[in-house]
């Protein structure tokens, strides 16, 4: 996976009793997503432009466990992307979740190219859009990256803290998958990267 497994999934529940500590690791979280996104020699920015790279400040209402349903025999299909290209995914299952009190429901894909690579065949992936889009939030929606490994007794915990935006967010050219419509959420999700900043 490009990014790091929501580290919560590997802490003992009394690990958040010491004040700030969810904070602290969203923090170094990010920290290593930025390095990263700088490293990649097909990154969409220099190391000038970090500064321009933006975040909600951490807050754990918006990591939450949600209830796994896998989808069983799904049929490859396309999703369309900035760039008008198309790419091949599958649905794996769906995850329901609720975010302040609110019943919520994303689509979980599994990347057909991705699942030919040994390295790269437990990816999962969840594009969505929410309403903070095209105000604090790129407006061709953010990801969220997982594991198949991630699921816990039908259980998967979702951190929007840790979604973040495609490189169409920062630069053209690049083939950025859309959400699908299934995905896009009624709901103002003010957690994770905001607007990329020129």
């Amino acid at each position: 996976m490009k990014y790091l497994v929501c580290f919560l999934l590997l802490l003992p529940v009394g690990a958040f009793a010491q004040k700030g500590s969810y904070a602290d690791s969203i923090v170094q979280y990010r920290k290593e997503y930025v390095k990263d996104l700088l490293a990649d020699p097909r990154g969409p920015i220099k190391p000038a432009q970090a500064k321009g790279i933006n975040f909600f400040a951490p807050d754990r209402s918006f990591c939450v466990w949600g209830a796994f349903t896998e989808t069983p025999g799904s049929v490859p299909f396309m999703i369309e992307t900035h760039s008008g290209k198309k790419k091949p995914f599958r649905e794996y299952g769906t995850v329901t979740f609720s975010i302040h009190d609110t019943s919520l429901t994303l689509h979980i894909y599994q990347s057909i190219d991705l699942i030919k690579d040994a390295a790269h065949k437990d990816d999962l992936f969840i594009p969505f859009n929410d309403e903070t889009n095209y105000d604090v939030t790129f407006g061709g929606g953010r990801y969220l990256d997982l594991s198949i490994k991630d699921i816990k007794n039908g259980k998967l915990l979702i951190d929007f803290n840790k979604c973040y935006n495609p490189y169409c967010a920062y630069a053209d050219g690049y083939s950025c998958p859309l959400p699908p419509v299934e995905n896009r959420l009624h709901i103002g999700i003010r957690a994770g990267e905001q607007l990329f900043v020129q």
